[in-house]
Parts: structure tokens; sequence; C-alpha cells
């Protein structure tokens, strides 16, 4: 029983904490805020910066509410930055709904709404701007709230995250909220250093618990025992082992795989291929089978059919579930598959209030394109609870479906992991369908952050007890792998920064050249660099410790048997070259030689072990440039020869004629064409003489042989060659050169690293000093002081990923004199980039009309700039990317929305997100001139009305629409 003085003591710090602006904020709640959330925000009243690092879904938000909670109690203003524009109208609306439209603005790239308000909510790259700019707006800020602030690890957006946060005045309180990350508490280091304090808040509690499932066939059972099953993710993050599977999952499994081996899936299986009853799917093959554990016969683990993952979640009551695809294109043909089979999951009350909503989100878009944008097909699923949500939908669309989906209306979204970025989704149950996802380059399989970031969508709070993670068991996701990625909770957070052109000219128009390198070198990345070189020297120094022992173990009385060691390893590094150098020399022979010959030679060729004769019937180079030869060898088989399949090279040994129209894939023809071939060398008609090819190329390692034989000299005469412990001492010293190398290349990794971003800032400096944006302060000191030229503060006011192409375009008048439709069509090319590095399919532009014209200087200007950046050694930029300019200039120009997809390989939402990102472009263009010595007046301001005139004729129809 505590003692009257502590009583008093705990009524003095309640009555305290009554009469905190935290219990005036907490009070408009209807519900208890968790210790993290107190803890933040006592942090944030007491004058501190906070880092909040909190599942998805645990409430993160409330912090940055209360943010702005305290800017409009003090009289100040607050910013609430987003990392996307969707996130950015969500909040813009919660906060309207809390705060009242007349306090609240929006700011993003396309949309201004209140833009002067005290409260203000902007995508993070707009508040870049207005730091850049010195906006008037940045008087009174008190407060930044910086949502989802892990996106700084992106590789395109990131470094914008990093540029506000050093940037903002000192006295702005910055709130960053972040996804659970494994290394928060050192962003909240640097974040300290940088800002000054800085409370670091950490919860791994989910509000809502987690449970993991996996579904085999149509059975849905737990991951883990469920007397081991962790009751969080601080029991998850904190766990040394993984805790031990069910083994009724495991005995499911191993079951699954040997009745698949039978002839057929078993009648009502739910695996693809198998029936299903009224949902049922046309039977497959049955893949290959194999021997199993214990030589049982088994078959590769197929996934359950979608329409069995629906019905075994409607029968557990798991619904609504967001499906995770990883694929546009699989997110439409899962819906699609869902309706044609006849699943249909929502009440006749239910979907008349889809109805509802749709039509009144979808009354402004004009009738004539409801058909184009597949309208009809989607509200088809909608209104039977099933839909999907991706990058490629039409925003509306996209919003409809989040709007139902958080009224519980639908109940199966198909999703790819966009949604797993910032929009407020919660569902019952996440499902994912592969544990391996397409990352633009190759299939790679999920990591443990990006599987917790995914199944953090799962539980809603206040409505469901717990939540629900469910993986399809297949070959590529069994037990194990699964539970070695629910298990573990790594999520670095990685900085992706790096100097770019705007910001090198914003710097050094503010501030000296040293400064701007001492500014970059605060950031982040630098921090994170600096960190791992004391590692690094930690590591140098054990290495030289190592080296040192070594050294006491081959120490030879007759000389430095180090440097005996390292004449040997010359030796054998020199061996080795000349070995390589005799097989280049040789594939570089084997090009020339396979090279100059042509239809009709008959050559003699290595295949396997045999040398083989044949007839050349095409000479072509493969995708690399390299020469290839297609042959009918005297096997009568098609043989393709290059460089690489054959590097002893091909010697001609005669000729053959051959037709023109011969088909090599027309056996008889083959056949006829090989019996030739035969006949020719039984007769003695070809020349076979130099049967084994050209010796050419055999002597030009003169030099490298006469260099070897001098080093075995050397070491021949060294003293330590006469030890009689040479070879035990030589062991040893193998070692120690070993050694030594790792030390050499530790030593080059923290070389590299001390100002890794500084020496990328001056990479950048002489690109931008070649092109004229900069120029030397004392023309002969370049290494100095650097000025920004009239050319330069155009490009200071560009903010686009491809800022240094729209400048040089903006600096040759490429654009002078377009009309709109044109204009837009070219700034396209400056804005437009592929998902796929193959090229899009888009409405043509005529090679000689003007638009054309400008669109090839336009990708010789970025021809230039690679040119340029590969000289400098700067990360290159994305060149010109035309295929979206006709699509562009015809919707400009008034053409319907079903002309201008007609012809193109985009959707309806990829067009218009495209359309938005060139209207943020044209509107720069639109107000570049209002700034002095710009240095290009005149067409600059013609370029601008046009551009205002562009702006307008692009933002119609679907375009416009926006739900704020």
């Amino acid at each position: 029983m505590s003692s009257p003085a502590q009583r008093y003591a705990a009524a003095r710090r309640r009555q305290a904490e009554s009469r905190t602006e935290l219990a005036g904020f907490a009070a408009t709640y209807d519900f208890p805020f968790d210790d993290f959330q107190n803890e933040a925000c006592r942090a944030l009243e007491a004058g501190e910066g906070v880092l909040v690092a909190a599942p998805t879904g645990a409430g993160k938000t409330v912090v940055g509410e209360f943010a702005v909670h305290l800017a409009l109690a003090k009289g100040l203003k607050a910013f609430y930055t987003t990392p996307i524009k969707a996130l950015s109208n969500q909040k813009y609306l919660d906060l309207v709904a809390r705060h009242g439209a007349e306090k609240v603005g929006l700011l993003t790239g396309d949309t201004s709404v209140n833009p002067h308000a005290d409260v203000i909510v902007m995508t993070t790259e707009v508040l870049r701007n207005m730091l850049y700019s010195g906006a008037r707006d940045l008087d009174r800020l008190g407060y930044v709230v910086m949502d989802e602030v892990h996106y700084l690890a992106d590789r395109f957006r990131g470094p914008v995250w990093e540029e506000v946060i050093i940037h903002l005045a000192p006295e702005v309180q910055v709130v960053s909220l972040s996804a659970t990350v494994s290394n928060a508490e050192e962003f909240g280091d640097w974040l300290e250093q940088v800002r000054g304090r800085t409370a670091v808040v950490v919860s791994e509690h989910r509000p809502v618990p987690l449970t993991q499932h996996m579904l085999v066939g149509r059975r849905l059972l737990p991951l883990y025992s469920l007397s081991d099953a962790p009751d969080s993710a601080r029991d998850q993050a904190h766990s040394s082992t993984q805790p031990p599977l069910n083994p009724d999952l495991l005995r499911a499994v191993r079951d699954a795989r040997r009745a698949a081996a039978g002839d057929a899936p078993s009648a009502g299986s739910g695996y693809r291929g198998g029936r299903r009853g009224r949902w049922a799917r046309a039977a497959g093959q049955t893949r290959p089978r194999y021997r199993g554990d214990g030589g049982a016969r088994t078959a590769h683990l197929r996934a359950p059919s979608r329409i069995a993952v629906v019905s075994a979640l409607d029968r557990a009551d798991l619904l609504p579930a967001i499906v995770f695809v990883f694929s546009r294109v699989g997110c439409e043909n899962a819906v699609r598959e869902a309706v044609s089979h006849g699943v249909d999951l929502t009440t006749g009350e239910e979907a008349r209030r889809i109805r509802e909503v749709i039509d009144r989100r979808t009354a402004e878009i004009p009738a004539g394109d409801l058909g184009v944008l597949g309208f009809h097909t989607w509200a088809n699923a909608l209104t039977r609870g099933v839909a999907a949500h991706h990058a490629g939908l039409l925003p509306v669309f996209k919003e409809t479906v989040e709007e139902l989906f958080a009224a519980n209306l639908v109940k199966v979204v198909y999703a790819t992991e966009t949604l797993s970025l910032g929009i407020n989704m919660p569902a019952r149950t996440v499902v994912l369908e592969s544990l391996r996802k397409w990352n633009g380059s190759a299939h790679v399989s999920l990591t443990p952050g990006e599987y917790t970031q995914l199944t953090g969508r799962a539980g809603r709070r206040g409505i469901d007890v717990e939540g629900h993670a469910v993986v399809l068991a297949t070959d590529d996701a069994d037990p194990a792998f699964v539970s070695s990625l629910a298990s573990r909770r790594t999520y670095p957070l990685v900085s992706a920064f790096r100097p770019t052109y705007n910001m090198a000219v914003n710097l050094l128009g503010r501030m000296p050249r040293a400064r701007a390198r001492e500014v970059l070198e605060s950031s982040f990345a630098q921090f994170q660099a600096d960190r791992g070189v004391v590692e690094l020297a930690a590591e140098a120094r054990r290495k030289r410790r190592q080296l040192d022992t070594l050294a006491q173990q081959m120490s030879c009385r007759l000389g430095d048997f180090g440097e005996y060691a390292l004449l040997r390893r010359r030796i054998s590094d020199a061996e080795a070259d000349q070995s390589r150098g005799n097989r280049s020399a040789r594939r570089s022979e084997a090009g020339r030689t396979i090279g100059a010959l042509g239809r009709g030679d008959v050559v003699l060729f290595r295949s396997g072990r045999r040398h083989r004769h044949g007839v050349v019937i095409a000479q072509g180079s493969d995708h690399t440039g390299a020469p290839r030869l297609t042959v009918v060898g005297e096997d009568k088989r098609v043989h393709t020869l290059t460089p690489e399949n054959a590097p002893e090279g091909v010697t001609r040994v005669g000729a053959l004629p051959v037709s023109e129209d011969l088909d090599a894939h027309r056996p008889r023809e083959r056949d006829r064409l090989a019996d030739r071939l035969l006949d020719a060398l039984r007769a003695g008609d070809l020349d076979e003489s130099d049967e084994r090819g050209s010796r050419r190329g055999h002597h030009r390692d003169e030099d490298a042989g006469r260099r070897l034989e001098r080093l075995r000299h050397e070491m021949r005469a060294h003293p330590c060659h006469a030890c009689p412990h040479r070879e035990e001492h030589a062991r040893v010293g193998r070692r120690w050169v070993r050694t030594r190398d790792e030390l050499d290349r530790l030593r080059a990794r923290v070389d590299r690293r001390t100002g890794t971003i500084a020496r990328q800032f001056d990479a950048v400096c002489r690109v931008l000093l070649e092109l004229g944006y900069l120029e030397p302060s004392d023309r002969g000191r370049p290494e100095g002081e650097l000025r920004v030229t009239n050319v330069g503060k155009v490009l200071a006011r560009v903010y686009a990923e491809r800022d240094l192409l729209v400048a040089e375009c903006l600096r040759e008048g490429l654009w002078d004199g377009l009309r709109p439709a044109d204009l837009a069509g070219a700034v396209s090319a400056c804005v437009y980039e592929p998902r796929l590095a193959a090229s899009s399919r888009g409405l043509p532009v005529a090679p000689g009309s003007r638009l054309g014209e400008v669109l090839r200087r336009e990708l010789a200007v970025s021809r230039r700039i690679g040119d340029l950046e590969a000289l400098e050694r700067v990360e290159p930029s994305t060149g010109a990317e035309p295929a979206l300019a006709g699509a562009v200039r015809a919707w400009t120009d008034g053409a319907e929305l079903a002309t201008v997809l007609g012809d193109t390989d985009l959707t309806a939402g990829d067009f218009v997100r495209w359309c938005k990102q060139l209207l943020d472009v044209l509107g720069q263009l639109a107000t570049i001139t209002s700034g002095p010595g710009t240095g290009q007046g005149h067409s600059l301001n013609r370029l601008a009305m046009t551009a205002a005139e562009a702006s307008l004729d692009v933002n119609r129809g679907v375009v416009s629409w926006s739900s704020v």
C-alpha cells in the first residue's frame, strides 16, 4: 500500500497532466491512447522532435494529428507530408473532418486547395520545392509531420525526404512516422544529429494480433502449433528461434504431394487443375512425378485455385480479405475468374448500397468514356463483392473500391503490393498467392520486411479480435520458408540519398561550395557510411594483427619471406593472366574467322569431343553483336556457332553451292544438303589440308612469356628459395598474402566510403560545369568556388526527375514556337517512363512533323547527357521516352479517350497518372519565367503562355477528376 506522500505526489501528477494539451487532445478520441502514443505525444509537447516506428495499423497518425493540434493551439502552422498523392488526398479529408475546411489546405503537384491555410497537407516534393524557393508560407511553420518516412529508402523519391529534414529551419519540430524498422535507433541518432533533441519511440506491439495460416487444397491450417504460436510481433521479433511448425500442416502438405502424384487430382481437391462444384475449372495435365521423403511417389505441389481460396475464406468467416497477386494482369484475371465462376459474396441490400456508391462516385465521368474504361465489367464485379486494386486503375475506380471495402461491402480485393503502402484499407485477412515477385529485372523471393509490410493490413482495430495471414502452399512456399519470413522482423532503413542536378544548383545558389559539401555530408546516407567506416576500420585492425602473427610464423633467417611469398603470388597471377590471354586470343580469332565466312562455305568445327564438317547456310550476329553461323552438319543437324560455343574457331575447307530458298527446318532439304556434303568429303573434292585451323595468334604472348620467365628467375635467385623449410613457410605465406589482400580491400572500402556523398556532388558539379549551368568564380581555379549561371537559375526551378533534360530542352529552344498539343507531347517525353524496359506502343508521331523532329532532338540531348555522366561517373539519368507523345498530343487536341487508348499499351489509370505528372511539369514551365536573371526572357515568356494553355487542354475529362 502506498504512503500518503506517494498518493499526494501521484495526485499532483494527474492534476498536472489534466492541464496539458495532450489531455485535451486525448479527450476528443473515443478510445484510450496506447503507451507509445502517449510517450510520443508527451515528448512532442515537451519541445522534442519525435520518431515513431510501429506496425501498420497501430495508430501512428495520432501523433501526427497531435502535432497539428499543438500548432493550432500555439498559433503556428503545421505541414503534413506524405509520399503519394492518394495518401495526401485521404489525409486532407481526415483533417478537414476534424478541423474544418477553412483551416486545412492541400498542395500536390496538380492540386491546390486553400494553399495558405494554417494546416497544409502536401506531398514531400512540394515542401522541398518551397524550401528551395523560400516561399512565404514557411513563415510561422512550427511542425512538420513526415508520414511513411521509411520512404526515404526509395531509390527514386527517397532523396527528397532527406533534403527536407536537412533544410527545415532549426525551430521546426519534425514528427517522423515510420513502419517498424530494425534500425530505428540508428535513424533516430541521425535525426538528433541533424535536428536536435529527438525522442525515438518504437512499438512492436500489434493492436490486433496476427495468426499465420497456410491453405493446402481446401484445408486452412495454422502455421504453428497453437500452444507455441507467437502472441505478438514483439514475441516474433525477439525470439531467437523459429516456433515449432504445426505437425498437422506438415502432414497435409506431404499428403497433398502424394495425392497429386495420382493420375488426376482428387475430386473437390481445390487445386488449380482440379474441380470444385459449381466453380469448376477445366482439368489440366498433372505435373511430373518425383520421389519425396522416404521414397514415396509425389508430385509438385500446386496452389489451390482462386475460387477454392475464396470458398475456404468464406467458410472460415475470414472475409473481407486482400489477396496480393503482384501483377496487374493477375489482379484483373482473378476478378474475371471469380465473376465467370459465379462468385457472389453480397446480399441484395449490400448490392444496392454498392450501386449507390458507384453512381455517386462516377457521376462526373462522361458517358461516352464508360465503355473504354471497362466501367460495366468493373461495376458488375463490385456488386458481387469482388474488385481489383492496382496503380493501373483510374483514380476514381480505386477510391470507390477503397470506400466500399472500408464499409465491408466489397469482400475480396485482388491487389498489387502498392496497396501495402500508406492507404488506410485494413482487412480481416491478407492472402499471399505467391512468395515471389518481379522486381523489374528478375523474380525474387519476398524479404521478411516485405512480408511484414504486406501482412500488416490484416486485422481491423476495433472490429476484429485477430487478423489472419494466409499463404497458399506451393513448391515455392513450404511451411519452413513461410515461417522464416513470418518469424523475423528484419526491415532495415537504408538511405537512397544522392545529389541531383537541381539540388546542386540550389545549394550553390545559397551557400559556398565548401558549405554545400558539409550540408550534403550531413545526410543519412553519409551517416550510415561513416558508421560503416567505424566497423570496417575495426575489421582492418583485426586483419593487421592477424597479418603480424602470420609474418612471425613464416619468419626466415635467410631473408624476407614476405617478399618471396609476394613473388610467388605474382608468378601465379602471371600464369593465370597468360592462360586467360590465350583464351581471349582464341575467342578473338574465332570471331574473326566466323565473321569472314558466308553461305555455302564448308567448315570444320568442334562439336563436343569430335570435329565435324558442316555447310554454312546463314551468317549473322547475336544480340551482343558477336558473329554467328548457322550450319547444317554432316550429322544432319543444324548447329549455331559463335565465338563462345566454338572458341577454337572454325576452318574453311571448301565450298558447296546452296540454294537461296533452302529451308533447313524441313528435314528432307536438310538431309539432302548433308548427303551432298558427305559425298564431297568422300570424293576428296574439298581441301582438308588446314583441318586443324589457323595457328595465328598462338605466338602473341611472347612478351607475357618473357615476363613470366623473368619472375621465375627472380624467385630462384631469392635467398629464401634455398630455405630447407621453404614449403612449410610457403603455406603460411599464402595465408599471409590472402590476408594482406583482404586488408588492402578493407582500406580501399574505407577510402571509398569516406566523403562518398561529397564526391558524388563534385561529379554532378563537373557535369553542370561542362554544360554551362555552373561556372568557376575564378577562371584559373575551376576546382574552387562555383557560381550559378543564368541558365543554372532556370534549372534551379525545375523540379522533375529528369530536371537536366528539361533544362537543356529549354536552353536549346527545342520547345519554342510549338502549339499547345505539340508542347504537351514533347514534354511528356521528359516525364513518361514505361513500366518495362521494352519500348511501349503508342499513337504514332509522323517523323517529318514538328513534334517528330523535336522528339528526335530530345533523344540526342539525352544521349549527350548520358555520355557526360558516363565520363564523370555520375549515376545515369533516365533518357527521353517519346512513346506517350502521340497519345498526349491527341488528348490535348480534344480526342476521345477511346481513340487515345485504342492504340497504346496503357490502361486508363496509367494514362491519367502520367497526365497528372505532365501537368506538374507544364505548371512549372508556365511560371518558370517569373524570376529575374533567367537570360531567356522573351522565348520563355511565350513558352510559359503555351504551357499554361496546354495545361488547360490536358486537364479535362477523366484527367481532371479529383476526390477533393
